[in-house]
């Protein structure tokens, strides 16, 4: 539950009630406190908000450790939405208080959501101040790829009256200021990699790991020759790496994938990536896209939260002139159906008055499903909530429910240092990045974390540019769950808190290839200026927003079969940890080879080297090692092994 403090009554415009209100912890962007404000958001404008509420939440996460722990009498015994809200969700009566306060501060279209997950509400800026005692103002922000943004946001924690705050968790809807976290850098700035130049034929890009290889001078931190950064991998090179067999398609299973965005032509992409990588045409039947949430009346252009690593996303000086497509859905169903080319899919489109809003309601739309059951067994969540965007109670109250439910949550770990709100949940599967170097015939060649040193060559000197990678490390707001005990190191489980040692919750989980100089070849389909879909096309696509889908559709694999889902896998993976299921992925040393320790990229005016497996725990607080690591994890796929160990652990 939210830690609460007592607050007296805020000198808000309209702010008229008298009875005594609560502030809520984490009801506040931080990014408020550094920002500009640039005037009052109009009184006039409409916001819809949804003020969470607090489940059994003890309770719950004590069924859900027994439903998903092997050997439990519990294990596998999940409950259907319905039961899950009768056994640990808000009263009624609870929801019902809420209602009539909402209502009573004139707000209208007020509604409670299947699950008594939250109740919702429309009313203008005026009204929605006065309701919480906050203002709504317009901030300048700079976004995480350095662009300034005007946004809107509360100035101030929420209040909420003190009846009630013990069965609020927060409220989302009043702030949409874009994230701080930056996206991953992208390995080009002019649009998808050739494999040679039109004019000079000269390779710039590999169909394969060191198939083309870069000497230069001066060395770069003892570097003289690197690879050229792949051109995409195919989804057969994704599916040989990791050891998907014909056999391993993932029938009979569905895999859900949460947007904010709705796709241009999406079946018709997905046959075109099934066409361009010989994989079998997907049927009408295999693909579903629903919305889930409202549109909000009015809505800014704040930039997302997510954890894509297209090239459109990049923060390098190689990005100037980056495409305007985001194909973050696109990415998303291709990496599914490469590795699960028989699962349904269902896309999910959130809408909302923020993207965070939106991005949730997706979520919670698949476990609250239909017909009695959640509307799919594994979901992948290919984006980031930073920390103290939203609070932190509200997504973990969603992922217990999931665990519940028999849902296997699977959030990317994002595509900087570090954690967020939504990976460093015990009840999800927070799934970390690899560089990973694939070979001519298939064969996994080398795979390190994804922690790469960029250095810039300018008139024959380096400079170091920074380190960009995938997410990880310790919480402090969440301690050790028991099935990191004994696998994750004291080194890595144990961080200051003040004076105080702590030991946390360490992420990510598991991993797979998210570095954009080993990623994958994803398509899709723009429209055209006269509203119809035009050509598909392809670009070079990567991130931890690339490697939760693979790691999703491998668990599809694994569950084919099946008529009980595996749920929340996390206790029956660390139990695989040291075992043959897993590959461990390794730090890069003085041994490997140079063309395995680096990538030359080139673009437009650029020339730079990516240097692997960069180790600074002092600036990412992350480390490649044996066994257990922040960057990733208990290790990546091992193929037939990996899914046999799943299968075998999940009876």
């Amino acid at each position: 539950m939210a830690t609460l403090g007592a607050g007296a009554v805020l000198g808000v415009p309209g702010s008229a009630q008298a009875a005594p209100a609560t502030t809520l912890a984490e009801s506040v962007s931080p990014a408020v406190h550094a920002a500009s404000r640039v005037g009052a958001v109009s009184a006039a404008q409409r916001l819809t908000v949804q003020v969470w509420l607090a489940p059994d939440l003890a309770g719950a996460e004590a069924f859900a450790d027994a439903v998903a722990t092997p050997g439990s009498a519990e294990f596998h015994h999940y409950l259907s939405p319905a039961a899950y809200t009768a056994r640990f969700g808000p009263s009624a009566a609870h929801a019902a208080a809420v209602t009539r306060w909402l209502e009573s501060s004139g707000l209208t279209q007020v509604r409670t959501d299947s699950g008594r997950d939250y109740v919702a509400a429309t009313g203008p800026v005026a009204k929605v101040q006065s309701a919480f005692r906050v203002r709504i103002d317009r901030y300048r922000v700079k976004g995480a790829n350095g662009e300034t943004t005007v946004a809107r946001s509360n100035d101030r924690a929420v209040s909420v009256p003190s009846s009630l705050a013990s069965d609020v968790l927060g409220v989302t809807g009043l702030s949409d200021l874009p994230p701080t976290v930056p996206h991953a850098t992208a390995p080009t700035a002019s649009g998808p990699r050739e494999s040679a130049s039109k004019a000079s034929k000269t390779p710039t890009c590999s169909a394969y790991w060191a198939q083309h290889v870069q000497t230069f001078h001066p060395a770069y931190q003892g570097l003289t020759k690197a690879s050229l950064p792949v051109c995409g991998y195919s989804a057969d090179q994704m599916r040989a790496a990791y050891g998907a067999t014909s056999k391993d398609t993932g029938k009979g299973q569905t895999v859900a994938l949460t947007e904010d965005e709705a796709p241009t032509a999406m079946f018709q992409t997905l046959t075109d990536f099934a066409k361009a990588n010989h994989l079998p045409a997907p049927k009408p039947s295999q693909f579903k896209q629903v919305q889930a949430g409202k549109a909000c009346a009015s809505t800014s252009a704040a930039s997302a939260s997510r954890a894509s690593a297209s090239s459109a996303a990049s923060v390098s000086p190689r990005a100037a002139q980056s495409p305007a497509v985001d194909d973050e859905a696109e990415m998303d169903s291709e990496a599914v159906y490469a590795m699960a080319p028989d699962a349904d899919q269902l896309m999910v489109v959130g809408q909302g008055c923020d993207e965070d809003q939106a991005l949730l309601n997706a979520a919670l739309s698949v476990l609250d499903g239909s017909g009695g059951h959640p509307s799919a067994s594994i979901v992948t969540n290919s984006w980031q909530i930073p920390l103290g965007q939203v609070p932190a109670k509200t997504v973990h109250a969603m992922d217990v429910r999931a665990a519940a439910e028999g849902v296997g949550m699977y959030f990317a770990s994002g595509d900087t240092p570090g954690l967020t709100v939504t990976d460093s949940d015990p009840y999800v599967v927070a799934v970390g990045g690899t560089t990973l170097g694939i070979g001519a015939s298939g064969n996994r060649l080398f795979e390190t974390g994804w922690s790469d040193d960029y250095g810039a060559l300018d008139s024959g000197k380096w400079s170091d540019a920074g380190v960009s990678g995938g997410g990880g490390g310790t919480s402090t707001v969440y301690g050790q769950p028991s099935y990191q005990k004994g696998v994750v190191p004291v080194s890595m489980s144990q961080v200051k808190v003040g004076k105080r040692t702590v030991t946390g919750r360490a992420v990510p989980d598991i991993a797979a290839d998210g570095d954009p100089d080993t990623g994958m070849l994803t398509g899709y389909i723009e429209s055209t200026s006269h509203g119809k879909p035009g050509p598909y096309r392809t670009m070079p696509n990567a991130g931890t927003s690339l490697a939760t889908p693979l790691i999703a559709g491998l668990v599809a694999d694994a569950q084919q079969g099946r008529t009980t889902p595996f749920g929340f896998i996390d206790p029956l993976l660390y139990r695989l940890a040291g075992t043959s299921a897993l590959h461990d992925a390794l730090p890069v040393t003085a041994s490997t080879p140079q063309q395995d320790r680096g990538a030359y990229v080139t673009g437009d005016g650029f020339v730079g080297l990516d240097v692997f497996d960069s180790q600074e725990r002092a600036y990412t607080g992350q480390v490649t090692a044996k066994g257990y690591d922040t960057m990733t994890g208990v290790g990546t796929p091992n193929g037939a092994a990996f899914l046999a160990g799943l299968r075998a652990g999940g009876h």
